[in-house]
């Protein structure tokens, strides 16, 4: 009922993997090897997957038992980055109410930018702008049509793919952060009434915190920098097919995907290979936390630079913005990049075991698209052994919940002690 043509029970849980961890690799064709029914049930596989398992549990729980207990608060406060217990349930009505407002936006814009699929019906043609809404957002990179955005029908049709770069931009934002942005919009809005209403001026400090900034400032800059980087490879390459707007249209559509939404406006396999090992690097650094994208993440990535230039500095502590970064913080970070290397090497080394035909460079590629559960290939996924399917559905899955947090969940914690040993410096360099 649900696929056209057999597909074989590795295939399937593939697929389902690669929904639900919203990385968009696929071993079959989404727009020919499955139904609407089929298509259904991927999307809501998406959108679970991209809102988050928990978000989902713990409010509906909420709902339909009047109360929840208070180590589920605990934990959901956590994931939502909420300062006060009492908010939880609250900031989690948001995500959902946020979630589906921009989606529903998203699905009248593409619409409107899509006169192209009106020929199929106003049913199909909804489904249509729906399915990649949410696929966007939830920064799935999956597409109903055969070759994904690289199809001819909608390869030149800019305004659609700036509103697919728009979605998929807010999806691996994070929920904390628009939250974030959304209360600012709401305290500028309100200065800006009272100071020439009341003539009144308020100012209220630190409207937009310190994750928020670090995150918004390390996504602008690495998209900026990717995209003017990626134009000057490309111009004359991939890119050069479009006009001089489409071009850079199609560069910041090629710098934004690699950061977990999976989408593809080019074919991959036509880059360069400078192009592809710098979009390898984006991948790696993913999405911002608490989002519906993968990789080691932006805040991770930041403090790992603003780390490495406090030391070059000789300062003894890390400091952003009149803020000291906690230890802790900086510990994260670190062992969230190193178990990601130490991950993504591995199943490296495991497929190419498998996989003597391809080269080293397009396994590397296949492994940091799992784990950051990006969705880019350069052509080889319907091609792999099962042995190596295996892997790379274990690989997404882990890029989905972090290494890390598979181990601090195996391992039995160490109690608090109230005494410190010595400190002793080692030979680093």
């Amino acid at each position: 009922m649900s696929n056209t043509v057999p597909i074989s029970w590795i295939d399937a849980l593939f697929t389902a993997t690669s929904a639900v961890c919203v990385t968009g690799l696929i071993v079959v064709d989404t727009a020919s090897a499955f139904t609407p029914l089929g298509k259904l049930i991927i999307m809501l596989l998406i959108q679970l997957g991209g809102l988050g398992i928990l978000t989902f549990a713990s409010y509906f729980a909420y709902f339909f038992k009047g109360g929840t207990s208070y180590e589920n608060q605990l934990a959901s406060k956590d994931m939502v980055n909420s300062e006060k217990l009492g908010e939880v349930f609250l900031l989690l009505k948001r995500i959902i109410l946020i979630s589906f407002s921009i989606e529903a936006a998203g699905t009248l814009l593409i619409y409107l930018c899509t006169p192209e699929f009106r020929h199929l019906g106003f049913g199909q043609h909804l489904f249509f702008c729906l399915f990649h809404s949410i696929s966007s957002f939830c920064n799935a990179g999956f597409s109903t049509l055969p070759l994904g955005l690289a199809e001819k029908s909608v390869l030149f049709n800019y305004p659609f793919q700036l509103i697919i770069i728009a979605l998929f931009i807010l999806g691996g934002l994070g929920f904390p952060i628009v939250i974030n942005l959304i209360r600012y919009l709401k305290h500028l809005i309100n200065r800006i009434i009272k100071r020439y209403t009341e003539n009144q001026f308020t100012h209220k400090p630190w409207v937009i915190n310190i994750n928020s900034k670090i995150n918004l400032i390390t996504t602008l800059s690495i998209t900026l920098f990717a995209t003017v980087l990626l134009w000057l490879f490309e111009s004359q390459g991939a890119f050069n097919e479009h006009g001089t707007f489409g071009q850079w249209v199609t560069a910041l559509f090629t710098a934004s995907t690699p950061r977990t939404a999976g989408y593809n406006s080019i074919d991959f396999a036509h880059l360069q290979v400078h192009s592809i090992l710098f979009i390898i690097f984006l991948m790696w650094i993913g999405a911002s936390p608490n989002s519906t994208g993968g990789g080691i993440k932006t805040s991770t990535f930041a403090v790992a630079v603003f780390n490495i230039l406090s030391l070059v500095r000789g300062k003894e502590r890390l400091e952003i913005f009149r803020r000291e970064i906690a230890e802790i913080t900086i510990k994260r970070a670190f062992a969230t990049m190193t178990l990601s290397l130490f991950i993504i090497g591995l199943c490296i080394l495991l497929i190419s075991v498998f996989e003597k035909e391809f080269s080293l460079l397009q396994i590397a590629f296949e492994c940091f698209s799992a784990y950051s559960t990006v969705g880019l290939t350069l052509g080889i996924t319907f091609k792999l052994s099962t042995a190596s399917k295996v892997i790379l559905i274990a690989l997404m899955f882990i890029g989905r919940v972090t290494m890390l947090s598979i181990m601090i969940a195996l391992f039995k914690k160490v109690k608090f002690t109230n005494y410190r040993y010595a400190k002793e410096e080692l030979t680093i360099n």
